[in-house]
């Protein structure tokens, strides 16, 4: 009976911890996916004050597509994209997530997560947004962000 007592408090004691940081590792991960989803409701409610809190200052955006055969990147402001959040416009810009991966080292994050575009009703393109974040004295911030877009090939097509 003593054996099994003192079986058990040592799996607690070592399982205690580890719990702790399973807890520690999904709190980071909510607060990580929070501040990218923050972005993705303020361009549905056309809320960029709520766009420009998810950002470092200095972030920067990229989009890598295929163009008549030719891979293209384009950068892109955050001023540029604060604006194209908060114009006013007719039809909702939706944004859906899916299938997000979130990786954590300290300060440093990243999320690669794809995604469908509609503007109302209609569908847009598919792709992948990459997202890099540090965490900061006001709490994660974004100061990347990538995309690929694409109209072939998305799972939600019509």
């Amino acid at each position: 009976m003593i054996r099994r007592l003192t079986a058990a408090a040592l799996f607690l004691a070592l399982a205690a911890p580890a719990a702790r940081a399973q807890s520690t590792a999904n709190d980071e991960r909510d607060a990580v996916l929070a501040v990218v989803r923050r972005v993705f409701d303020a361009m549905r409610t056309g809320d960029s004050a709520a766009a420009r809190s998810a950002f470092m200052p200095n972030a920067q955006l990229a989009t890598a597509v295929t163009r008549q055969g030719t891979p293209q990147l384009s950068i892109d402001s955050l001023e540029s994209f604060i604006r194209f959040v908060g114009s006013p416009r007719q039809d909702v810009v939706d944004e859906r997530l899916r299938n997000e991966v979130v990786h954590i080292d300290g300060t440093l994050a990243v999320v690669w997560t794809e995604y469908s575009l509609y503007v109302g009703t209609r569908f847009s393109h598919c792709g992948v947004d990459a997202l890099q974040l540090a965490r900061t004295a006001d709490g994660w911030k974004i100061f990347s962000l990538a995309d690929t877009r694409r109209r072939q090939g998305c799972p939600d097509q019509p």
